[in-house]
């Protein structure tokens, strides 16, 4: 079997082709069709491993979900992960490869393009249907030579495309006419559609400007979608939650928007609880009314320790944890917790040794070999805001460079000794378990112990959804509702043929 296939590009980043990516999967799978997802070069800090121990790009696993799939590392064969502001991680087919510069990795991607074609041909071998998802703009006139992730990824599986722009930001139809003339004649004729994303008003004002769109590029407009709200994890750095304030939750949690910022997909769990106010903060004021400070993952533990401390960070946590305000860490913000991170082969920096935050008694050595794997951990006994979560289990999955040893004066978070740990008191731990949140009764019930140190009653386990899981599964089929309402699935099935 050779599957149909369909190819979502956009007039930039961040107009949306994750999100309908992910309804098309959702809307395919509901009309009994075999879907995949496919986004052949990612590049983002939010990532999954599969369980192969494969690394892979967060929004091809949310489309994955939407298909009712197990994610595979076959459906993002190729992801970059900066590690500065010149140079990445190469992950190809899950594993690490080496570290570019954009200077060398665009010398050297071209060798890759038999990997991506047999990573695609074996989805299509499986599949109905194969949705594949383009990256930035295909108009990039100075990568065109060698690409393989927009109209050269659609090429080279042969596939119809739609292009969908973003009418929020301003000028949507400047930069769909745009987009389409910068292509060469035979990408041009690839392109079916048009979609006009995030909407907001009256479509009947729209019209006049859809009607003249279309005969300018002779391409017809399938649908205008109007602007929406969804939980669903985000592909990378560029989204608004970063911007959004809280929703006035009874509880109040603050994350660091450190500058390599990773995986803060972890805290897309807190959207389900609806006493819980999530924000994220740039400098040290915005901790102050925080009930929990998060110190999430990063690609680069030693820099992001570095901008702690020079941005005032690093005293305000330790003020705060002083105070017993509850302070946790996962990935690399469990190691910036510790008392020193040690870099003896220059993974991350040429410095060698840093001093932690020094909040947690433990040590990080790191290593050259990433540990991906996916796992889980059975929490002990706990004092503080861990109270009576003790025999919960709690299952992600962990990414790191680093090995961190537990010293005399924390207790280990969990049965499994290098699980994580936590001070004393119990309102500073660390973990690096990606997923950590996602257990909705361990997270309820640590929210419902800061409730309580607050004054409040326990907020009711009625509310909200029973998993994560299911909380995710409306968000999808809520997509997959509003975008099948505005662009019907005939005309997706007419292109694809």
């Amino acid at each position: 079997m050779t599957a149909k296939n369909l190819m979502v590009v956009g007039t930039a980043s961040s107009v949306g082709k994750s999100l309908l990516v992910t309804a098309f999967c959702r809307i395919f799978k509901r009309h009994g069709y075999t879907v995949a997802p496919f986004k052949s070069q990612n590049m983002s800090l939010n990532s999954f491993v599969t369980p192969e121990g494969h690394e892979m790009g967060r929004a091809q696993v949310s489309q994955a979900e939407a298909a009712g799939l197990v994610p595979s590392a076959l459906m993002n064969p190729i992801l970059l992960k900066p590690t500065t502001n010149s140079k990445s991680q190469v992950i190809v087919n899950g594993k690490v490869y080496g570290n570019m510069s954009a200077t060398e990795y665009y010398a050297f991607k071209d060798n890759l393009r038999p990997q991506v074609m047999e990573a695609y041909n074996k989805l299509a071998a499986q599949y109905d249907m194969v949705v594949i998802e383009g990256a930035g703009s295909p108009a990039e006139i100075n990568l065109m030579d060698n690409d393989f992730v927009n109209m050269g990824m659609a090429a080279m599986a042969d596939a119809p495309v739609v292009l969908a722009g973003d009418i929020d930001r301003g000028g949507v139809f400047a930069s769909l006419y745009g987009t389409v003339k910068l292509l060469p004649p035979d990408d041009q004729a690839r392109i079916k559609g048009l979609i006009i994303n995030k909407f907001r008003g009256d479509v009947k004002i729209l019209e006049p400007g859809l009607r003249q769109i279309e005969e300018l590029l002779n391409i017809p407009v399938l649908g205008v979608i109007p602007y929406g709200k969804f939980a669903i994890d985000e592909e990378d750095s560029l989204t608004d939650r970063f911007s959004c304030g809280g929703r006035g939750g009874a509880v109040n949690i603050t994350v660091l928007r450190l500058p390599r910022i990773s995986n803060f997909t972890d805290f897309a769990v807190f959207d389900s609880l609806p006493d819980v106010s999530l924000t994220y903060a740039d400098d040290a004021a915005g901790l102050e009314q925080a009930d929990m400070v998060i110190i999430p993952g990063s690609k680069n533990t030693i820099e992001d320790m570095e901008h702690l401390e020079r941005s005032g960070f690093s005293e305000k946590l330790k003020r705060l944890a002083a105070s017993g305000r509850v302070i946790a860490g996962i990935c690399g913000g469990f190691q910036i917790l510790g008392r020193m991170i040690h870099d003896p082969h220059g993974v991350e920096s040429p410095l060698g040794s840093i001093s932690g935050l020094g909040l947690l008694d433990v040590e990080t050595h790191f290593a050259q070999d990433k540990h991906t794997v996916q796992s889980s951990l059975k929490l002990r006994s706990l004092p503080g805001p861990l109270e009576g979560c003790g025999g919960q289990t709690l299952s992600g999955y962990e990414i790191h460079m680093g090995e961190t040893e537990v010293g005399p004066d924390v207790t280990p978070l969990a049965e499994e000794r290098s699980a994580g740990a936590v001070n004393r008191a119990g309102n500073v731990f660390g973990s690096y378990l990606h997923g950590f949140f996602d257990n909705l009764e361990f997270t309820r019930n640590l929210i419902n112990n800061i409730r309580r140190a607050k004054g409040l009653e326990a907020a009711e386990s009625g509310e909200g959804p029973a998993t994560y899981d299911e909380f995710k599964e409306r968000e999808y089929d809520r997509l997959a509702d509003m975008v099948e309402e505005h662009l019907p699935l005939e005309k997706l099935l007419k292109i694809v043929g």
